[in-house]
């Protein structure tokens, strides 16, 4: 196993960790006519009625019809889960951080593919920090073994 740089110090508990509060935070904050309504990993939480929404009932319930960009919010949840379950192998050594890395990367991009159908569709405010904060996790702290995929010399 090749540790990058910046995880170089840090045990596999305290890279699944990180992952674990990405997962937590709020990933878009959207704000219509004054009302909030906040995404995360599992579900979609709104302020005014107060209700949650879990991921299983959108994907289920209410994807039908809807536009496409709307549907990366479940594809982007799929792709850090598997980020979560590659860095969880570090546990016994088996991580590649190239691939939790990438999964980061790709999961961010869902998330800015939402955010811009969000602002296109609803012509509101919009506030991705799920994508700043998968993006700065998989550059601050795989950004070394992502840049390994790129070199033809090892």
């Amino acid at each position: 196993m090749v540790e990058s740089e910046a995880f170089s110090t840090r045990t596999a508990a305290g890279r699944l960790l990180t992952l674990l509060v990405v997962g937590l935070l709020p990933w878009t904050i959207i704000l219509v006519n004054g009302q909030f309504t906040f995404v995360f990993s599992f579900g979609l939480v709104n302020t005014n009625p107060f209700h949650l929404t879990n991921l299983y009932d959108y994907v289920t319930r209410f994807t039908f019809g809807l536009p496409r960009s709307l549907q990366a919010w479940p594809a982007s949840t799929l792709l850090y889960v598997g980020a979560l379950v590659s860095a969880a192998t570090g546990f016994i050594g088996h991580e590649d951080e190239r691939l939790t890395g990438g999964l980061l990367v790709f999961a961010g991009g869902a998330q800015f593919y939402l955010t811009v159908g969000l602002i296109a569709s609803l012509g509101t405010r919009v506030f991705p920090l799920g994508m700043i904060a998968l993006w700065t996790v998989a550059w601050w702290g795989y950004g070394p073994a992502l840049k390994r995929i790129f070199r033809y010399d090892e």
